[in-house]
């Protein structure tokens, strides 16, 4: 690929990306907890990538921005149709509630779906990440490590280092 060529798909992703971003922004705005409904919500982002059955007859609503986007959000829906929740879930503060011996689909119900996946055969360890931003702009990744049998194993963060 030309360099001028790699610029231009680049300065393309960038804008793409934002304007995700400001999409969500707006469509977050229009949303209210405990008076939209499951209709607004569904409007504003669509389909979920999956839905999760809570014990008290809500529904979470997984809404995921990975890998282009740096968020991943988790709508709860009440058993009466209104929102009760909308979190952005790719944050410091969630990855602080990740603990060894948490399995996949605990992991995955906390955070959404990663960015990437990556299986070490030797190690016998998959490593899952998640993009997300370190205010005020360094991309970061955050990564857990799951052993043969699903379950956490440690987790880390690292920069993402820039391809140019």
């Amino acid at each position: 690929m030309q360099p001028i060529h790699r610029w231009g798909a680049a300065i393309a992703a960038v804008f793409g990306l934002l304007s995700l971003m400001g999409c969500d922004d707006q469509r977050i705005r229009e949303l209210e907890e405990d008076v939209s409904t499951e209709v607004d919500v569904r409007d504003r982002f669509g389909v979920p990538e999956n839905i999760w059955q809570e014990a008290d007859g809500s529904r979470t609503f997984e809404y995921n921005r990975q890998p282009a986007g740096h968020q991943n959000y988790m709508i709860t829906i009440g058993p009466d149709g209104r929102m009760r929740a909308l979190r952005q879930v790719v944050a410091p503060h969630v990855f602080a509630q990740v603990r060894p011996g948490m399995t996949q689909q605990e992991v995955r119900r906390m955070l959404g779906k990663p960015a990437k996946r990556t299986t070490y055969d030797l190690k016998r360890e998959t490593d899952w990440d998640w993009r997300y931003v370190e205010p005020p702009t360094t991309e970061m990744l955050f990564t857990v490590t799951f052993d043969n049998d699903g379950r956490v194993v440690r987790t880390g963060r690292s920069v993402v280092q820039s391809q140019g």
